[in-house]
C-alpha cells in the first residue's frame, strides 16, 4: 500500500472545510458528552470510510461482518478507498457536509484541521490517556492524536520508517550495517563498485523524499527549534540544519540510488518491488509495508533481510533518538446519528483480539498493548516496534505536521532538488516564504 497524504490533499481539506462553513478556530470540536459506552443502542447504521482498499481491505470487511453478527440490529456501511482515492473522497464529503460517522485521518496538521473546524468529536473522556480504553494503547499513539490536552483520534496502526537491507547482498559486497550517515554513503559506494544497486528509490508522488527529510530534519535541527517551526506563529525556518539535511539527502540520492535525478519519474511501488526481487540492497519503507516489501518466497526473503534506522551524521545537532513515524487513526463525526454506536464500533475494531488479528492478517502493527506476538509477526516487525518504543520521540511526516503552504513548498522544492533545478538554499528560501505567507 501507499501513500501518503500530500500537501495538496491537506490544503484541499482546509479549503473544503471553509466552503462547508464549518466552525473555525481552536477548541471547535464538541465533546463526547452523549457517548455512554455502557448503554449503546445497537440499532440502525454506522457509516465508515477507510483508506485500506486493495490488499488491505479484508480486515475491515471482517470487522463489519463480525460486528453485524454480534449486533443483528446494526448495519455497517463501509467504504474503502485507496490512498489517493481517500484524499479525493474526503474533500468531497467534507465540502458537501456528508462526512461518514467514522473516518480515517493522518496525525499532525492534517488531523488538526478537522479538530479545529468542529468536525471531529472530542474523545478525551472515552479514549484519553487516563481512561480504561486509552490505557490499552501505546501512550505515544494517543499523544499523536491529542491537541492541547484533548484527545480526538482513535489510533489504529503503528507506523514508523526503517531502512530494510538484503543480508546476502551486503555480505557479497563486504559491507556492514552503517551506524552513521558517512558509513551509509561509503556502503553505497562499495555496493556500487561491486555491481549492486545500493538503494531503490522512486519519487513520482513526492512523499517518499519527504519521509527522508522528516528524519533528517529531526537529526539536524534541535528539537525545540523544529517544534517552533512547525507552528505558523513561531516559525522562522532559519536554522542551518535544514539546509544541511537537504544536502545530506542529495548525497544519498546521488551516491546510493540509480534513479538519481530521474527519481521524480520513478514509481515508489516499482522500486519497492525491485528490493523484494533482490535487485537492490536497501529500501526506505514503513514497517507496516514490510510484508509487501519482502513477501514470503521472494528473493529478498530467501536472501535474508534486516532493518536499521536511517543513520544520522556524526555531528548532527538535533535529536538522534527521534524516529520518523506516526499512528494512523480514525475520527468520529459529531453529527453521527448514533454517536455511541460509532465510537463502540471503533472500540470493537481496536480490542486486543482484533488488534492481534490485524497484525497477523495484514502485518500492520497495532498500538494496542501486547498485541504483537511471536505467532502473528516477523522478527523484523517486532524489532521495529522495539525501536519505536525506545525512540525519544516520533517525528510526524513533514507533509502532514506542517501547514499546507509549507508542505507544498517542501514537496515541490525537494523534487526540484532531486532533478537538479534547485539548491538546498533555494528550497529553504521557498519554505520560509511559504511560512510567512501562511501567517497571513
Amino acid at each position: 500500500m501507499r501513500k501518503r497524504t500530500t500537501a495538496l490533499a491537506a490544503g484541499g481539506v482546509i479549503a473544503m472545510l471553509a466552503l462547508a462553513g464549518c466552525s473555525g478556530g481552536g477548541n471547535g470540536s464538541p465533546a463526547a458528552a452523549d457517548v455512554d459506552l455502557s448503554n449503546v443502542d445497537y440499532s440502525g447504521s454506522v457509516s465508515v470510510i477507510t483508506r485500506y482498499a486493495g490488499n488491505y481491505e479484508s480486515f475491515f470487511q471482517e470487522m463489519k461482518s463480525a460486528y453485524e453478527a454480534e449486533h443483528p440490529g446494526v448495519t455497517v456501511e463501509l467504504q474503502q478507498e485507496s490512498d489517493q482515492g481517500y484524499k479525493d473522497k474526503i474533500k468531497t464529503l467534507t465540502a458537501s457536509q456528508s462526512l461518514p460517522d467514522v473516518y480515517f485521518t493522518w496525525p499532525g496538521n492534517y488531523a488538526e484541521q478537522f479538530y479545529d473546524n468542529g468536525v471531529a468529536l472530542d474523545l478525551t473522556d472515552v479514549i484519553g490517556p487516563d481512561t480504561e480504553w486509552g490505557q490499552t494503547m501505546a501512550p505515544s499513539a494517543i499523544g499523536a492524536l491529542t491537541k492541547d490536552g484533548r484527545t480526538y483520534g482513535i489510533p489504529f496502526g503503528l507506523d514508523a520508517k526503517f531502512m530494510v537491507y538484503n543480508e546476502k547482498l551486503f555480505q557479497q559486497a563486504g559491507v556492514e550495517v552503517p551506524t552513521d550517515l558517512d558509513g551509509l554513503l561509503k556502503a553505497c559506494d562499495t555496493l556500487s563498485a561491486a555491481g549492486i544497486t545500493p538503494m531503490s528509490f522512486g519519487n513520482v508522488d513526492g512523499w517518499p523524499a519527504i519521509h527522508f527529510m522528516t528524519q533528517l530534519n529531526s537529526y539536524d535541527v534541535p528539537a525545540d527549534v523544529l517544534a517552533a517551526d512547525y507552528k505558523p506563529d513561531t516559525a522562522t525556518w532559519d536554522d542551518p540544519g535544514y539546509v544541511e539535511a537537504l544536502e545530506q539527502f542529495s548525497d544519498i540520492i546521488d551516491r546510493c540510488t540509480t534513479t538519481g535525478s530521474g527519481a521524480n519519474g520513478s514509481d515508489y511501488y516499482s522500486q519497492r518491488d525491485a528490493f523484494g526481487a533482490g535487485q537492490a540492497a536497501m529500501f526506505y519503507v514503513e514497517n507496516l509495508e514490510f510484508g509487501a516489501t519482502v513477501p514470503e518466497g521472494s528473493v529478498a526473503a530467501n536472501d535474508g533481510w534486516g532493518i536499521f534506522k536511517l543513520p544520522a551524521a556524526s555531528d548532527a545537532q538535533g535529536d538522534l533518538g527521534a524516529l520518523t513515524g506516526a499512528p494512523d487513526g480514525f475520527l468520529i463525526n459529531p453529527k453521527a446519528k448514533n454517536l455511541p454506536l460509532a465510537v463502540d464500533f471503533m472500540k470493537f475494531v481496536t480490542d486486543k483480539a482484533n488488534a492481534t488479528a490485524l497484525t497477523a492478517e495484514l502485518g500492520i502493527p497495532s498500538p494496542v498493548k501486547d498485541s504483537l506476538t511471536d505467532e502473528n509477526s516477523t522478527p523484523q516487525l517486532r524489532e521495529s516496534i522495539d525501536v519505536l518504543q525506545d525512540a525519544n520521540s516520533l517525528s510526524i511526516w513533514l507533509d502532514t505536521v506542517t501547514v499546507p503552504d509549507v508542505a507544498d513548498a517542501y514537496l515541490s522544492g525537494v523534487q526540484g532538488l532531486i532533478s537538479g533545478d534547485r539548491s538546498a538554499q533555494d528550497v529553504m528560501d521557498a519554505v520560509k516564504a511559504a511560512s510567512e505567507q501562511a501567517k497571513g
